[in-house]
């Protein structure tokens, strides 16, 4: 007779089950990429069931270990570079060691993708171009980032997140008018571009799958972004209104902007407590909902006489509180929003009720205590599945010794079998 599970037993149960429905489980990912761009990529792709080994110089590894923000630590490595490599492996190479090159190389001819994000010709002078690649595993997928792609005069300039927004066009998109221009406050660059090669990825690996359950030839692809075509697509939007308007500039709002090619009343305003956001809408109900007889224009002046609008709603505003506004604005379906910040959003309903807190550790350096580092999980859903991986980032070199026992020792055998055949 069976014995029923105990409540442990059904836990670890469904763990495994959920671990085995990993779209991705099976693939496996060497990451040369450091900093974020690359690095996030293979974040996403190990949300997803991939594994994910990062190739690290002996010593000092990846780079961003040493970039902290704010001056936070964990465990010797920069808070942020864990934020960015949790649920990944290390894997030691020194890339001017023939003996270190060679083992990469045996790990490339078994690896479903590479990721880099060298500058353009440092591959090449190592032999790890996808040209050299590709010739010891023609199925495989390599995923190259870049700053500004590798044609023009822009090559060689830094691949940095605030480089690339300062030549994209995108900060005269942010603040008002008399600003100047205004970067975005976060790594949106770096973001969007590892969002776009994970997505190329995925798609290339959907077409060697494909090839391969035709039984046509299995290829492999080189698959690009980089931070300048990343922000270029962030803003098509604009940049679709510019090339068919004239080129007419964008025109911030001299008050309250927050989009420059929308009329009033979009933006956000402060109110005698604290600050609301209002979006697109009539003037007319909005005006009749807060009663503010001054903003009750035609909706054909909404841009042109935005900053008198804006001025005037603003001013109206000011003279009750959030709360108060809102359950006018939402009596009327006008949309509109609080402004929160992160100590209210931790702490509304509707952030728990996403679920997207995650929580992930790994044994501290001296192997007595435990570190956890509090992050956010996978932003996505599948058939109501979420993506929580509770591994955190790897120590330098962590699974060096472990990989060379399996994945190399593997490789080994497998060319010393070829050997003794062709003999």
């Amino acid at each position: 007779m069976t014995q029923p599970m105990s409540a442990m037993q059904q836990t670890m149960s469904a763990k495994q089950h959920a671990a085995s429905q990993l779209p991705l489980k099976g693939l496996t990912v060497l990451e040369f990429s450091q900093y974020l761009a690359g690095p996030y990529a293979g974040l996403r792709l190990a949300d997803l069931g991939a594994r994910v080994i990062k190739i690290e110089r002996p010593g000092s590894g990846d780079a961003c270990r040493s970039l902290a923000t704010k001056d936070l630590w964990v465990d010797g490595d920069s808070l942020l570079f864990h934020t960015i490599n949790r649920n990944k492996e290390s894997f030691c190479a020194d890339l001017k060691s023939p003996h270190d090159l060679n083992a990469v190389r045996q790990l490339l001819a078994q690896a479903d993708v590479m990721t880099h994000n060298f500058r353009p010709g440092v591959m090449e002078k190592i032999g790890l171009d996808y040209t050299s690649v590709k010739a010891l595993n023609p199925q495989i997928i390599y995923g190259e980032v870049s700053g500004y792609g590798n044609e023009g005069p822009w090559v060689h300039k830094p691949g940095q997140d605030l480089l690339a927004q300062a030549v994209s066009g995108v900060g005269w998109l942010s603040g008002n008018r008399k600003q100047g221009p205004v970067p975005l406050g976060l790594a949106i660059a770096d973001m969007l571009c590892g969002t776009h090669l994970a997505q190329g990825i995925l798609a290339a690996l959907v077409r060697r799958q494909r090839a391969r359950k035709n039984g046509g030839a299995v290829v492999g692809a080189k698959v690009q972004a980089s931070l300048l075509e990343s922000m270029v697509d962030f803003q098509f939007e604009g940049l679709t209104t510019y090339l068919n308007n004239d080129r007419q500039l964008p025109d911030r709002s001299a008050i309250a902007n927050a989009h420059a090619f929308l009329g009033a009343p979009y933006g956000i305003y402060q109110t005698k407590d604290h600050w609301i956001a209002i979006s697109m809408g009539p003037l007319g109900p909005l005006a009749e909902a807060l009663g503010c007889p001054a903003i009750n224009k035609n909706d054909s002046e909404a841009f042109s006489q935005r900053d008198a609008i804006k001025t005037d709603l603003a001013k109206h505003l000011r003279t009750q509180t959030t709360d108060h506004w809102m359950t006018r604005l939402n009596a009327a379906a006008i949309w509109a929003s609080e402004v929160v910040d992160y100590d209210q959003l931790l702490d509304h309903p509707a952030f728990k009720a996403v679920a997207m807190e995650l929580q992930v550790s790994r044994p501290s350096q001296n192997g007595e205590t435990s570190l956890t580092v509090n992050t956010t999980r996978c932003p996505l859903r599948i058939n109501g599945q979420r993506f929580t991986s509770h591994k955190a980032a790897p120590r330098l070199g962590e699974d060096t010794d472990h990989i060379r026992n399996t994945l190399l020792a593997n490789s080994t055998t497998a060319h010393s079998s070829q050997g003794e055949t062709a003999q």
